[in-house]
């Protein structure tokens, strides 16, 4: 199942609503930048850009969104970070899954750095049953 997807099913069990605007990322944390997600069996990729004004911006196969979120400063006892995120704008093209997302759609996942900072998974709750990964970053397009 790939991030989108979930976003999308979890938006419809009710996910609880996010702020209407950004409040901002603190410098240096580990979510900022671009991060690319191979969607397994597929040559297809999905880039996320995580801006530190809370904004990102997500490309998967012909889909282009944007979205608001929040992520907590810290990983709780688990090592999990909270992230909330609701698309705010979306071309209405398919994604990597041929879904075709909506402005509005929100989601609570968990995300799971390995220690390199390098990698992670995005889990539907605080377990590592449910995640999808993993997400790698790209340092040679980030500006």
């Amino acid at each position: 199942m790939r991030a989108r997807a979930v976003l999308f099913l979890l938006s419809c069990l009710g996910a609880p609503a996010l702020a209407a605007a950004p409040a901002g990322v603190a410098a240096g944390h580990p979510l900022l930048g671009i991060w690319r997600l191979t969607v397994p069996g597929t040559e297809c990729a999905e880039t996320y850009r995580f801006r530190a004004d809370g904004t990102t911006f997500v490309t998967s196969a012909a889909e282009v969104s944007e979205s608001v979120y929040t992520v907590s400063a810290q990983p709780d006892k688990q090592g999990f970070y909270r992230l909330q995120d609701r698309i705010v704008k979306d071309n209405g093209k398919p994604d990597c899954s041929g879904n075709v997302m909506k402005p509005g759609a929100q989601v609570i996942n968990f995300i799971q750095f390995h220690p390199s900072r390098t990698i992670f998974l995005m889990c539907a709750d605080q377990t590592m049953q449910t995640c999808i990964g993993p997400f790698r970053r790209v340092r040679s397009e980030e500006v």
